[in-house]
């Protein structure tokens, strides 16, 4: 029985899964994965389809004909029989007939559009590659997004919790000196409004983290519980320039390459349009056997030229009035619009890139204000506990640099979330998969300017809180 709870326990133990792992269990469990390789296979297909287009046709075919009754077959000669006294003609029937026939036809000019069909479906296999890939950079992008912004929710959860016990333990010695006389119950009043803000706060944190764990499980297609999240906001250095980040974007972008698929599609449309100006030239050849029996070997009367065989090369140029001429002008101008549609895709590009570059120098130095304001915060708050408990401060000094504190706690963890959802944003820009985007934990932090401290904040606190990036 014992053998068995165990057995059980590890069976239901959650998976443990970086941001890594996590990108990888999305893009082999995603039904919109399973949609793009369903289009791979096809474009495939229609690529074999269209190479199939340039080889001969043979056909088989093998009938039965029963006539009402006898009629004479005008098709053989009759004949005939004499003696001295009486001259007779004997006329050969068909009744039952049997007829099987073989014609092989090869296409030996289309006006190109032959060639230009498989040309298009060799363009449309490599545009269907590229809307894949292009698929994996999205679902990659979410499920980067929601791990990192549910790291970022479990840090304002802990930035909550400590929070709340700073403000416990303020509450307990406010009473404390309330009890003694010392100080107002008004003090003890404001404590206690403080702590229930925060703990409604801690709430909302906690609810923040089971909404994006949520979430993140969708994406992945798990069950809830079924995978633990582990990893860190860690400062991760994007060094490369704008020009560097613009031409790699050029390049490799799945969408640019759909784009430039499309363009070269359209080319090619333009050709197949096109072909029908052209004369169509085929050859065929044909064999065919009749009888008045299954065996297809002749009729009663002629056991003789009862199968053929011929041979036909044959050309058709139509003229359809200008439908043909128009239909390719109608293919030009789709062609246009694929050309300026690139040029307008080329233009929000540069945008993106550029906007994404823009960002994250801003976050990068919101990073460093916010760590020095954490830094300052956290010897503010320490001199304020000092200088209460040495009966020369108030308790609005100690909640409000509580406060302070904690907003200094929150916007480094936002700066941080924000400098790293910006960095993957990026990534995604130029069209580079980075699946494990938290990989460098020994990257150096920014540099910061040291913070002057005054010698009597140097006072030990039980409470203090920091925020370990590493």
């Amino acid at each position: 029985m014992l053998l068995a709870v165990v057995g059980t326990t590890a069976a239901n133990a959650a998976e443990e899964l970086d941001m890594g792992r996590s990108v990888q269990t999305a893009l082999e469990n995603s039904p919109r994965m399973e949609s793009s390789r369903a289009q791979i296979d096809a474009a495939e297909d229609g690529t074999n389809a269209a190479l199939a287009e340039f080889f001969p046709t043979a056909t088989a075919t093998y009938s039965y004909t029963r006539n009402d009754h006898p009629k004479p077959d005008r098709d053989q000669p009759r004949s005939t029989w004499s003696n001295e006294t009486q001259t007779s003609t004997i006329t050969q029937y068909d009744d039952d007939i049997y007829t099987l026939k073989f014609n092989v036809t090869q296409t030996l000019f289309t006006g190109f559009r032959l060639l230009s069909s498989y040309q298009k479906a060799l363009l449309n296999e490599e545009k269907v590659a590229a809307s894949q890939a292009n698929e994996e950079l999205s679902l990659m992008l979410a499920v980067q997004e929601s791990f990192l912004n549910l790291l970022k929710a479990r840090e304002s959860v802990r930035s909550a919790e400590d929070s709340h016990a700073r403000l416990t333990s303020q509450l307990m010695v406010t009473q404390a000196f309330y009890d003694v006389g010392l100080k107002p119950r008004l003090d003890v009043l404001q404590a206690e409004v403080n702590l229930a803000n925060a703990e409604d706060t801690l709430l909302q944190a906690e609810n923040s983290v089971a909404t994006t764990q949520a979430r993140l499980d969708t994406l992945l297609v798990l069950e809830p519980g079924q995978a633990d999240y582990v990893g860190e906001l860690a400062y991760v250095p994007f060094t490369m320039s704008l020009d560097d980040c613009l031409v790699e974007a050029y390049q490799n972008r799945p969408d640019m390459v759909v784009m430039r698929k499309g363009v070269e599609i359209a080319s090619e449309d333009v050709t197949i349009a096109a072909s029908g100006l052209y004369p169509q030239v085929s050859a065929s050849f044909d064999w065919s056997s009749t009888g008045n029996d299954m065996a297809v070997r002749g009729q009663e009367y002629d056991r003789t030229e009862f199968s053929e065989w011929s041979f036909t090369l044959s050309m058709a140029w139509t003229f359809d009035f200008g439908r043909t001429w128009y239909s390719m002008r109608q293919a030009e101008g789709v062609e246009r619009q694929f050309r300026a549609d690139e040029a307008n895709l080329v233009q929000e590009v540069t945008y993106e890139v550029t906007s994404m570059h823009l960002k994250i120098a801003e976050a990068e130095e919101r990073i460093k204000v916010a760590q020095k304001g954490l830094e300052q915060a956290k010897e503010g708050y320490r001199m304020a506990v000092a200088r209460y408990q040495a009966q020369v401060g108030t308790n609005t000094d100690v909640l409000d640099a509580q406060d302070n504190l904690t907003s200094a706690e929150s916007n480094l963890t936002t700066a941080m979330a924000d400098y790293l959802i910006a960095v993957a944003q990026m990534y995604v820009a130029m069209g580079r998969a980075n699946p494990s985007l938290i990989s460098n934990y020994d990257a150096p932090l920014p540099e910061l300017e040291p913070v002057e401290v005054e010698e009597e904040a140097a006072v030990e606190d039980p409470n203090e809180l920091s925020l370990s990036i590493q």
